[in-house]
């Protein structure tokens, strides 16, 4: 391994170890004898009943956290996790953990989350604290479809969304209107006990809605909202049947919707962000000033088409080398957010691999080989793929073609695997347990 490769593998293991969900969920709580504290939110739990609850990628590490910090004091719970992420632990002390799917919900995650919404519902009195735990992927593992819809209406409505060019503001209104738990209804559940949502954030900004469906945010959009949306994107004939009509008598005042700003819910509910991307980027950063890099956060809000942010990223990295930014070598760019890829070709590949392969072919053509550029997925799975990114450089391209692989010709056909992977630039670390959107590095040596 090179001196600069070494020093990409410090610098993006420093933002991963910032990003760990066990050590977040203990920064964010402080147990001093009968005393809870939650940023500004104190509780005494003396005589409290304490349940957890919650679902996503990083929900056995984040209950690990708390069983050791609260031990005896929970009285049970529940927490639904992505297979392959821990849940063959099968408990937590008192806290029982389930599988699902993801990303699309499964059956054995809609059981799961049945069994939560039980759970929830069993005698709440006002003197409980249900600790919620919500990250990435949740939106996917506490699916459970509401009352004469199934996970197939779920993925068929999401799909012609999707397919159809629906924004996310609308994708999201159709999601918190289809599932018992999204949308702030897992709060109402909760109600009357006071509830405590403790967020691993994998959205760029922390809009609390949006983080996993929003189960402890109040909802901004209405059934009237998801049956616009189906109108405006000419999808009428293409939704399952049982899901326009949902959406129709939701809209008529027919269904109960879910709690809006400003519902009393809410007073009893507080939403604490533990962590996520801009604090995986902030220690990213510092971990290379200590290595000696003259670094500057470039963006927290990186998104688009991968292709060309990877050829973006490529061309300010070359600008560095010939002094023309504002950062001098050794430097280094951090990056943070998640783009986005139009799948055109048969490859296999994920954004931050299409990222990753595009920034190496503009490395080659700009004829730089001082600059690198890493772009990985923070929880460790880049697509549908075993790697978590890449990390590739001006010669990065001459190995894939040394190994028999054409990168442009694999670029097109969104092969960017295949590529990297002959190349030897691609980034395996496994399962991280955590999940903040993606980072990217410039590295000018």
């Amino acid at each position: 391994m090179t001196p600069a490769a070494r020093a990409a593998e410090t610098i993006w293991r420093a933002a991963l170890d910032a990003v760990d969900p066990y050590r977040a969920v203990q920064r964010a709580f402080s147990v001093e004898g009968d005393t809870l504290r939650v940023g500004g939110a104190v509780f005494d739990l003396t005589g409290r009943r304490i349940r957890i609850v919650g679902g996503g990628k990083a929900a056995v590490p984040m209950t690990e956290a708390l069983v050791d910090l609260l031990g005896g004091r929970i009285d049970g719970g529940l927490v639904i996790a992505k297979r392959g992420h821990g849940e063959d632990r099968g408990a937590l002390g008192k806290v029982a953990i389930r599988a699902g799917g993801h990303p699309l919900p499964d059956a054995e995650g809609a059981s799961a989350a049945a069994e939560l919404v039980a759970l929830l519902t069993d005698r709440p009195a006002a003197g409980d604290l249900v600790v919620v735990l919500v990250s990435g992927g949740g939106s996917s593992l506490l699916a459970l479809p509401e009352p004469g819809l199934s996970l197939e209406h779920l993925r068929r409505a999401s799909d012609a969304f999707i397919l159809g060019g629906a924004n996310i503001a609308q994708l999201n209104a159709l999601r918190r209107h289809l599932t018992r738990l999204s949308g702030g209804r897992l709060a109402r559940l909760a109600a009357p006990a006071r509830a405590v949502a403790l967020i691993l954030s994998d959205v760029v900004g922390d809009p609390l809605e949006v983080i996993a469906s929003g189960p402890t945010a109040p909802d901004p959009t209405t059934f009237a909202d998801a049956v616009a949306a189906v109108v405006e994107l000419g999808l009428e004939g293409a939704m399952p049947a049982p899901v326009i009509d949902h959406l129709r008598r939701g809209a008529a005042g027919e269904i109960e919707e879910t709690p809006k700003p400003g519902d009393p819910v809410f007073d009893r509910a507080v939403n604490r962000v533990v962590a996520g991307n801009r604090t995986a980027v902030e220690a990213a950063a510092e971990k290379a000033r200590e290595l000696g890099f003259d670094t500057e956060i470039a963006s927290l809000d990186l998104r688009g088409e991968a292709r060309e942010r990877g050829k973006e990223l490529a061309a300010r990295g070359a600008a560095i080398a010939r002094g023309g930014e504002g950062v001098r070598p050794p430097a280094c760019l951090v990056f943070g957010g998640e783009t986005t890829v139009h799948v055109r070709g048969k490859g296999r590949g994920g954004r931050n691999q299409e990222l990753a392969l595009a920034a190496a072919l503009e490395l080659e053509a700009l004829g730089d080989e001082r600059c690198g550029v890493v772009a990985i997925s923070t929880d460790g799975q880049d697509g549908p793929t075993d790697a978590a990114g890449a990390a590739v450089d001006g010669a990065t391209c001459r190995r894939a073609r040394a190994a028999g692989v054409d990168p442009g010709a694999a670029l097109d056909d969104n092969d960017s695997y295949a590529a990297l992977e002959a190349a030897g630039a691609l980034i395996r670390t496994g399962p991280t347990r955590t999940n903040v959107a993606d980072l990217a590095l410039v590295l000018v040596s």
